[in-house]
């Protein structure tokens, strides 16, 4: 069977065709995946401005759809189905998305699927790497989500931690922002800090002992806060006497992205402890980091535990993971009615 995918939950207008392989160990494989990013866009306006987020998938959405259908050289009639995000996310980009699921699906009468973002992050690590040894404990890190999901069956997903604030790439943008790096601030700082010193700079880390009021059946420890870390990089660039040089801005870059990845390691392969977790993956934008990717495998080597990441491509907003993710849910036996709306908080689980 091959499936449509639609993503269009920020602001990146994404279609993909994927198709089953018959294959138990690696079920899926990518006919096609088109992505229209809108970073020139909003880097003018340091980041992403939601409603022209939305007008800009208003007008690449069909262009999309219909490229990704001849680079998978399929047709309507080839589909089995047609997958779409359905939330989390900014509101007006979903439901762009999403109306044009419910249009196609009705007119070409094929089943819908409304997929979670998180859970097409998820399989973008079967999609890439095979089905992963369960139970697995997988990060979800991007620019608006730091979670640890435990995985013990395929299409299983329970959360495990979060961030109490800032997401980690939030604040790599936050961070840019105030170093004057432009945004997108992930790619600048992963490059910046491969020149600096990553002791340079003294920053503090942030260690949880209790439970979030807005989350108490989470244990809290293993959750996330990155906005102090945020604060200190601002209290010392106003401090610093006159502009920063390129090597101490390097230096600083590379000293948050050390504070940063050591707390995102730590925090996922305790919780694989924990868990008596098989197999740790990282997924969403910030896996493409290069200290993160390394650091990753190294302490997967010490602790003999495999380690997955999706390739480059896959690791940001793209639809063949959310093709890949329909696949799951249309497996299991669930479709979803054309009444369904779009979601901006929606939960995963």
């Amino acid at each position: 069977m091959r499936i449509l995918g639609i993503e269009t939950s920020c602001d990146e207008t994404a279609a993909a065709v994927v198709e089953e392989t018959g294959d138990a160990a690696k079920p899926w494989a990518i006919r096609s995946n088109v992505i229209a990013s809108q970073v020139p866009i909003h880097r003018e306006w340091g980041g992403v401005v939601p409603e022209l987020a939305s007008r800009q998938h208003v007008r690449d959405i069909c262009g999309v759809v219909e490229r990704a259908l001849t680079d998978a050289q399929t047709t309507w009639r080839d589909l089995g189905a047609i997958a779409v995000t359905q939330g989390p996310g900014l509101v007006g980009s979903l439901l762009v998305g999403v109306a044009f699921a419910k249009a196609a699906s009705a007119a070409a009468a094929l089943p819908l699927v409304a997929v979670h973002h998180l859970a097409g992050h998820i399989e973008s690590l079967v999609l890439h790497n095979g089905e992963l040894p369960l139970p697995a404990v997988v990060l979800v890190v991007s620019g608006g989500h730091t979670s640890l999901y435990l995985v013990d069956r395929p299409g299983s997903y329970r959360l495990l931690s979060r961030t109490r604030d800032d997401a980690a790439g939030e604040a790599y943008d936050k961070v840019a922002k105030l170093l004057g790096l432009g945004y997108p601030g992930g790619p600048v700082i992963d490059r910046l800090a491969q020149e600096g010193d990553d002791r340079a700079v003294p920053l503090p880390t942030t260690r949880l002992t209790h439970a979030d009021r807005n989350a108490p059946e989470l244990k809290g420890d293993l959750d996330f806060s990155f906005s102090g870390l945020k604060t200190a990089v601002l209290r010392l660039v106003r401090a610093h006497d006159g502009p920063l040089s390129d090597a101490e801005i390097a230096d600083m870059a590379a000293s948050f992205q050390r504070v940063v990845v050591a707390s995102l390691i730590e925090k996922l392969f305790d919780a694989a402890r924990r868990h008596g977790a098989r197999s740790v993956g990282i997924a969403g934008g910030v896996s493409a980091n290069s200290r993160l990717r390394a650091e990753l495998q190294q302490r997967g080597e010490r602790r003999e535990l495999p380690t997955f990441v999706p390739s480059l491509t896959l690791s940001t907003d793209n639809a063949a993971m959310i093709a890949a993710a329909g696949l799951r849910k249309l497996r299991a036996g669930i479709t979803s009615p054309l009444d369904i709306n779009a979601d901006a908080a929606l939960a995963l689980g």
